[in-house]
């Protein structure tokens, strides 16, 4: 008979082989995996007390906590689907992916809770906000009181298949509203997978959360982590102080970050020498880092350096730049190189760089080509979207709009990308909702925003503007008109002024012509390269 691959099970293969393990620390507090699978029935059973149903929409706004991770699994046991929320957005955007989600309930963290006060009002399907730490001048259910008052016994759970929805996660586009990436129980299974292989996951690695939760499921750290019966140290936040304090107090293992967390390290790390003692294994995807901070991190930290790509419509994860077997004589320099590209085809993976006439480009490191992905995590689609799912799963690939080239050992490097997505600190940008705010300052005419590199972001959005006739306005008062406006990782860091923008014959921006122009006014050539 087979067996669904459903999620729940990773806990109970976790209960069964590891129950008395510590499972997870957070703020002073350890749980056993027994303790956390009775917080995850009670969790279950007050969600069944609340009238939720197989298929309802649980929304979360929450740091990387105990209540954050077992809130992934209290919610699937019911069948219901987790709408995890990025915490870095303003009241207005949450507004819009929590309707548009039609989640029922929303547990969100005290100190996050001012983001969802000044626009409750304008939530349309929540019924319930459920606050996590809360304090007593909050009217609102509080957490821990509330789940206390439900029975830990095991719970009778829905009949899941693994085709069932269990993620709605939005993730920013070339569009100003975010879509809602659909994933299933088997496409984070399998994902678990394959990426509990490749990063070489086992029952004693401690696990430092300090990639959020809430990133597409922390690239699905809390299953294949809970899966493998590893220990789950978790912050609500992380500043590279705690960080590195953590790592010596728990004896971490493996950390996964966005690249500028790293970059964040290294400075602390040059400042104030932590000695650590164990072997560490660093997961990072975003913007490719040259060659020489990868050095920096092995050589300096004495950090093990895994580069991986992926996007949150394959789950994430379908390539990983681990040096394989064949090519540890190849020269440091060269497998350095290597460890800074996208990477080989994880397991379960196909990845391959199409032309434009949908033909594989050549493995010579420079015909350029767009990432299309075949995998068992590929997405069930968008929410309530069709036409945008339709866009990007075609043939039955996922086309990611990243373009890049792949090389002789089948090493994948992203170049450019297709759409204008900014990428910044790890978190993707639309530059079509950023020059929107723009156009909402009474002086500007026309903005065009593109990525621009950035030392400790990665790269960040810079507007080239065109002012309305006889009207001014200053670098700074643009740039602050973006910050009161957006959440400021998204807001703008530098204004080009110009006469026109250059645009084809149908009106269309040239955003190329941009990059091209910003290179020439650095003194530089060439296009610009993530």
């Amino acid at each position: 008979m087979n067996v669904p691959l459903i999620l729940p099970q990773f806990l109970d293969r976790a209960v069964a082989l590891y129950g008395e393990k510590e499972a997870v620390h957070c703020e002073g507090r350890v749980f056993t995996y027994n303790q956390l699978n009775e917080r995850v029935n009670q969790l279950s059973s007050g969600l069944r007390d609340l009238g939720i149903n197989k298929g309802d929409h649980i929304a979360y706004l929450a740091g990387n906590s105990l209540e954050m991770l077992e809130g992934f699994y209290g919610v699937f046991q019911l069948g219901a689907v987790m709408v995890p929320l990025n915490i870095r957005l303003k009241p207005d955007d949450y507004v819009f992916i929590l309707n548009h989600s039609e989640s029922k309930v929303l547990f969100v963290d005290q100190d996050l809770y001012e983001l969802i006060r000044p626009v409750k009002n304008q939530l349309e399907t929540i019924e319930h906000i459920i606050v996590h730490y809360k304090d007593s001048e909050t009217k609102e259910i509080d957490y821990d009181t509330w789940l206390a008052s439900f029975p830990s016994a095991p719970f009778e759970r829905e009949d899941l298949d693994e085709n069932d929805v269990c993620s709605l996660l939005y993730t920013s586009g070339t569009t100003g509203n975010p879509k809602g990436v659909m994933l299933t129980h088997r496409n984070n299974y399998l994902h678990a997978l394959s990426t509990m292989h490749h990063l070489r996951v086992s029952d004693s690695d401690v696990y430092l959360h300090v990639l959020p939760m809430f990133h597409v499921n922390g690239w699905g750290s809390p299953f294949y982590y809970t899966a493998n019966g590893a220990t789950h140290i978790c912050s609500r936040q992380s500043t590279p102080d705690s960080i590195f304090k953590a790592i010596q107090k728990h004896n971490v293992s493996v950390l996964h970050m966005a690249p500028t967390v790293l970059n964040a390290l290294l400075q602390y790390y040059d400042e104030h020498h932590p000695r650590i003692e164990q072997d560490v294994r660093v997961v990072i995807a975003g913007s490719a880092p040259p060659p020489a901070f990868i050095t920096r991190v092995e050589e300096e930290l004495g950090w093990e350096f895994i580069q991986v790509y992926g996007m949150t419509e394959s789950s994430p994860l379908s390539l990983v730049s681990t040096i394989r077997s064949h090519l540890t004589d190849l020269p440091k320099a060269s497998q350095t190189e290597l460890k800074a590209k996208a990477g080989f085809s994880m397991i379960g993976s196909d990845v391959r760089l199409l032309n434009e006439s949908g033909e594989e480009v050549a493995h010579d490191g420079k015909q350029v080509g767009e990432v299309a992905v075949r995998s068992h995590g590929v997405m069930k689609g968008y929410w309530k979207n069709e036409e945008a799912t339709k866009e990007v799963l075609q043939n039955g690939r996922l086309l990611t709009g990243d373009m890049g080239t792949i090389d002789e050992h089948g090493y994948i490097n992203i170049v450019d990308r297709k759409k204008d997505v900014i990428i910044s600190g790890g978190e993707n940008i639309s530059s079509i909702e950023v020059e929107g705010v723009l156009y909402e300052h009474p002086a500007i005419l026309e903005a065009a925003v593109i990525a621009v590199p950035h030392e400790k972001w990665g790269e960040t959005p810079h507007a080239y503007v065109v002012l309305q006739a006889n009207m001014a306005a200053t670098e700074q008062e643009i740039i602050d008109f973006s910050r009161e406006r957006m959440a400021h990782f998204k807001a703008v860091t530098g204004i080009t002024f110009v006469e026109e923008l250059p645009k084809t014959a149908s009106g269309k921006i040239q955003k190329v012509q941009l990059r091209d122009s910003y290179w020439e006014s650095k003194g530089k050539t060439g296009r610009l390269v993530n």
